[in-house]
């Protein structure tokens, strides 16, 4: 202000003098009004909160403390009893058991057939990469599991559910578990009419009794389990090869009238091939093959 005075004291005092220091003084005025206000609310807004508002606070949230894991001890010690001893070769066996549960499932059951016979129509089509073989053992897995429903609850309410509850023994469980097995493997090689003749299934059993040189069977109780899994294994094999080359005929028809075509045609440099398999295709859609093949090859094991 000081400043402001002198400089419009030393100069003359014109009308164009007086209205600068008209507006200067306005001007000043304006900014101390402006700064007499601002610093007083920004103050206030800081050190007061408004009506009905939370407080502020600076403290912050405890650390959760880290999860407790389980320590989980394995002990090992000499048995102080047999029953110790007994449930140990028992653990060992389960353990056995579980490590071999994929050969079972594809070897005791119907897996086997349904993937081989799978692979053949997928062969006779002349399809190399579709359907992926992922897909057609995923298809043989649910298609077994429909087949062994009957097997496998007979094993759950016979074996599983009493032995969980503690009704029966492991020993009594496992022979239980076994009988529901043994029947549907032997079902499959006995005999389908009333012919005096031996079926494939059951001439293998006489040739797997004879290597081991055991006397001849008059019932199924009196052929052992190590002989009954791998005559169904072999009779397992012939039944698909034997569907296998049935579905094979008439796609190698197709082969030929094709192969016979390009022939005549003077086409030598042509695969036949990539010719037949649309003919394939069209003929095995057309007459529903994905229908008639699951239909029988499931009626396979009932009839």
């Amino acid at each position: 202000m000081l400043l402001t005075k002198f400089f419009y004291y030393k100069q003359p005092l014109t009308d164009g003098n007086k209205k600068r220091k008209t507006y200067y003084k306005l001007t000043m005025f304006a900014l101390f009004a402006f700064f007499s206000i601002l610093f007083p609310a920004v103050t206030g807004a800081q050190e007061q909160f408004p009506d009905r508002a939370t407080q502020g606070t600076t403290n912050l949230t405890p650390t959760p403390n880290p999860p407790v894991i389980p320590f989980i001890d394995l002990t090992i010690r000499n048995p102080q009893n047999g029953q110790e001893v007994a449930f140990s070769l028992q653990l060992l066996l389960l353990l056995t058991v579980l490590s071999l549960a994929p050969s079972i499932i594809i070897l005791m059951t119907s897996f086997l057939r349904v993937s081989i016979v799978l692979d053949f129509i997928k062969r006779a089509l002349s399809l190399q990469q579709v359907p992926p073989n992922q897909v057609i053992l995923g298809i043989s897995l649910f298609l077994t599991v429909f087949i062994m429903w009957p097997t496998f609850d007979a094993i759950y309410t016979n074996s599983v559910k009493p032995l969980s509850a503690g009704t029966l023994s492991v020993e009594n469980a496992y022979r239980a578990a076994v009988a529901p097995l043994r029947d549907f493997m032997y079902r499959q090689m006995g005999k389908k009419s009333n012919s005096t003749e031996l079926t494939n299934g059951e001439k293998n059993i006489a040739l797997f009794m004879a290597m081991r040189d055991l006397d001849r069977p008059e019932t199924l109780a009196d052929v052992p389990t190590y002989v009954l899994i791998p005559a169904f294994i072999l009779n397992e094999l012939t039944v698909a090869f034997k569907i296998g080359i049935l579905l094979f005929i008439p796609f190698i028809v197709i082969d030929f009238v094709v192969a016979s075509a390009l022939m005549s045609m003077g086409m030598i440099m042509l695969p036949p091939v990539m010719i037949s398999m649309p003919f394939k295709l069209v003929l095995f859609i057309l007459v529903d093959g994905w229908g008639l093949l699951t239909d029988q090859l499931v009626r396979s094991f009932f009839n």
